[in-house]
């Protein structure tokens, strides 16, 4: 059994509506990370001096000893970007979602108190602004405990959001084992939240982004001006809105930083941004915690009647062990083989089987046509085919064939395996009687190599077909 744990399917081909209040065709989602007084400082008891997202060229930390130029950049976002920001948005009138890293919160009494008094939703960024990629499981849950703490002293309440940034392949599980939030944050994966099932419990996601961030103002390759950072973040939401208008409404997401955006040339790129956006009607901007609410509340979580993949072998071999017509062993192979998320569903399910059929030798290929049974044959007329075969030929009405009609078939299948030495095979569900009959007549003149090829991309079609019936 090997299971591959990373979900590349998601919401696939048709994603839900997400009925965004209003009717809005887009909901434009606008975080403020606050981690100045957070980052990487020895006088933060840290190793060394911090070297993300500044505009030092080339910064790298520096072990025991503080930089005095980062430092003084992060200062910049406190004192002066943050209440730029500030104007922005309460002249604006738009809601904001802080990520705020607890130990920075503790350090701007007066920037904590404007965002409150604005009404903004205040989610957990962490304890510090830090790299996790390497911190033991154990260590980072403790720091998560700390961090909603230090956020309950210095905001009154505890975060309802969550998102680390710089995260651990444990950071996800870890906080929702915490649990209490209402949403997390750590992925990057999706236009539209959803639920996640960690530890037993479904837990709702709802992705960020870093591509319509202000981080690359300072990452290569970047945003030079505002000019060109408004441009991306217009595009982006043109691409949305139409989206929307089409019966697609999704989420944008904007991620600013205080000592980024906050500086004057890169500011104004931003503010055009909030402007463009006034000149349209049915634009949602909420904070993530409304969107967590809307989302728990219109799209509720619902437990899927079965994963395929996360079946033990016992109940994944009952259940689709006659997909193949009496050929249990594809199951049995595909359930040893790596399977996800992305085979949970109907096509995904027939892909994981179907590369079995695929890699098996000619006899045993040739054998899954032998099981097959002959149309409208004996076998149907003594009701000893498989409740699938049974179903199927009803649908074409092979099940109801005039005198007539069943000679015809039964000469046809007589010459047909004596000249090929299997059954005729067609997925049924796809045709009539006639259209069965005819391609009979035109299918029974192919060569041995082009009939086989034939019929067995027949069979994959009757296993996708019998897939779909039961499976999304």
């Amino acid at each position: 059994m090997n299971r591959y744990p990373r979900d590349m399917h998601g919401y696939g081909q048709t994603p839900p509506h997400a009925n965004w209040p209003g009717g809005a065709h887009v909901a434009v989602q606008f975080v403020l990370n606050y981690e100045e007084g957070g980052e990487n400082n020895i006088l933060h008891g840290d190793d060394a001096s911090e070297a993300f997202l500044v505009d030092v060229l080339g910064a790298a930390p520096w072990p025991d000893q503080r930089h005095a130029n980062v430092e003084s950049m992060y200062e910049y976002g406190a004192r002066a970007g943050f209440w730029r920001l500030h104007r922005l948005f309460t002249e604006a009138n738009l809601p904001l979602t802080i990520y705020g890293v607890a130990t920075a919160l503790m350090r701007a009494p007066a920037q904590l108190a404007a965002m409150q008094e604005a009404g903004w939703e205040i989610a957990s960024h962490g304890l510090k602004w830090v790299q996790h990629k390497d911190m033991p499981a154990a260590e980072e849950s403790a720091q998560i405990a700390e961090a909603v703490r230090l956020h309950t002293i210095a905001t009154g309440s505890r975060p309802l959001g969550w998102y680390t940034g710089r995260s651990s392949l444990n950071t996800v599980d870890l906080v929702a084992d915490h649990g209490g939030f209402a949403y997390i944050s750590d992925t990057y994966d999706d236009d539209l939240p959803y639920w996640k099932v960690i530890g037993g419990k479904p837990q709702l996601i709802i992705p960020y982004t870093l591509s319509a961030n202000d981080m690359r103002f300072v990452t290569a390759p970047g945003f030079d001006n505002g000019e060109e950072y408004f441009t991306f973040l217009k595009d982006s939401f043109d691409c949305l809105y139409a989206e929307g208008q089409a019966g697609s409404p999704k989420m944008m997401s904007i991620g600013l930083h205080c000592r980024l955006v906050g500086q004057p040339g890169r500011y104004q790129g931003l503010k055009k941004f909030v402007d463009y956006i006034k000149g349209f009607d049915r634009v949602w901007v909420p904070t993530r915690l409304d969107i967590a609410r809307h989302w728990a509340r219109e799209h509720p979580y619902k437990a899927p009647e079965v994963i395929p993949s996360q079946l033990d072998r016992a109940e994944f071999i009952a259940r689709y062990g006659s997909i193949f017509e009496h050929s249990p062993w594809i199951a049995e192979r595909a359930w040893e083989a790596e399977m996800g998320p992305a085979n949970d569903t109907a096509i995904g399910l027939h892909f994981a089987l179907r590369t079995q059929f695929r890699m098996a030798t000619p006899e045993e290929r040739l054998a899954v046509l032998k099981a097959h049974p002959d149309l409208a044959g004996k076998l149907a007329a003594a009701k000893r085919l498989t409740a699938e075969s049974t179903a199927e030929q009803a649908s074409a009405g092979l099940d109801a064939l005039t005198d007539e009609e069943r000679d015809r078939f039964t000469t046809l299948n007589t010459a047909y395996v004596e000249k090929f030495g299997f059954p005729f095979i067609i997925a049924v569900r796809d045709h009539n009687k006639q259209s069965i009959m005819d391609n009979f007549e035109k299918r029974i003149a192919n060569t041995a190599a082009e009939e086989f090829a034939a019929a067995c991309a027949q069979v994959e079609r009757i296993a996708l077909l019998r897939l779909k019936a039961i499976l999304p």
